[in-house]
């Protein structure tokens, strides 16, 4: 049996506290929104407000730490169904894996998918340390693309990649998320699959904040018909 020293112990019982102040501020941002309290959390877990700036120096503090979760939380969703399909080869049923599962998030998780899709919070700035769990979103698609083009099975778009022409500076842009992203692909294609990323984040905003309401009914089919879309726009085969 592994001993206990009294490091140790204090480190649990740090994580423990800091993942119970977590919950206690995703059951606010349900019922208030981004706009956190710390004391208000205070309270509903019975401790002095100064306690909680043991664990969190500020509300930012706070709000960074649950927005890592929720883009990590998110990634890794749309990571494991996209590893759950065997068939590496079948790229349009990797895409769909990933989207449904963001989709399933986002309905299991309204609130958080709210606070990293939403609003930005007034007077909030993200942090450095944000980037990498929000990039897993595109480094999955990104894997997908990589796939296709070294298995030579995407399909041209249906429309000349460079119409209308790509702006110069706007190219270099795109060749630098596609650096980042570790796919070697034209401006392009780049653009294309970040719009589509794009589209179905879009869409999910619709759904969740109320954009169809009296419109569409059948949420889950019109999700798909934009998921099957923006597999032609960016290439992948049937």
């Amino acid at each position: 049996m592994e001993k206990r020293t009294a490091a140790s112990i204090r480190a649990r019982v740090r994580a423990e506290m800091i993942d119970e102040i977590k919950r206690a501020a995703r059951r606010q941002l349900a019922t208030e929104g981004a706009n956190l309290s710390l004391r208000a959390i205070a309270r509903e877990l019975g401790v002095a407000s100064s306690a909680l700036y043991r664990y969190f120096a500020s509300r930012d503090d706070l709000l960074t730490a649950l927005i890592i979760d929720a883009y990590n939380a998110i990634g890794e969703a749309g990571e494991r169904a996209e590893a759950a399909v065997t068939e590496r080869l079948d790229l349009n049923r990797r895409w769909v894996a990933v989207a449904n599962a963001w989709r399933g998030w986002a309905l299991a998780h309204p609130a958080e998918y709210a606070l990293i899709h939403g609003s930005p919070v007034p007077g909030y700035a993200a942090p450095v340390d944000t980037v990498a769990p929000a990039s897993r979103r595109f480094l999955v698609v990104a894997t997908i693309i990589r796939d296709g083009r070294r298995a030579g099975v995407l399909a041209p778009a249906a429309t000349p990649p460079e119409r209308p022409l790509i702006p110069a500076p706007l190219r270099v842009e795109l060749d630098a998320i596609a650096a980042a992203l570790d796919v070697e692909v034209e401006a392009g294609l780049t653009a294309r699959a970040l719009i589509a990323v794009t589209e179905l984040f879009g869409a999910l905003n619709f759904e969740l904040f109320g954009q169809l309401n009296n419109t569409i009914d059948d949420r889950r089919a019109w999700f798909d018909l934009q998921v099957r879309m923006m597999a032609d726009l960016i290439g992948l085969p049937h």
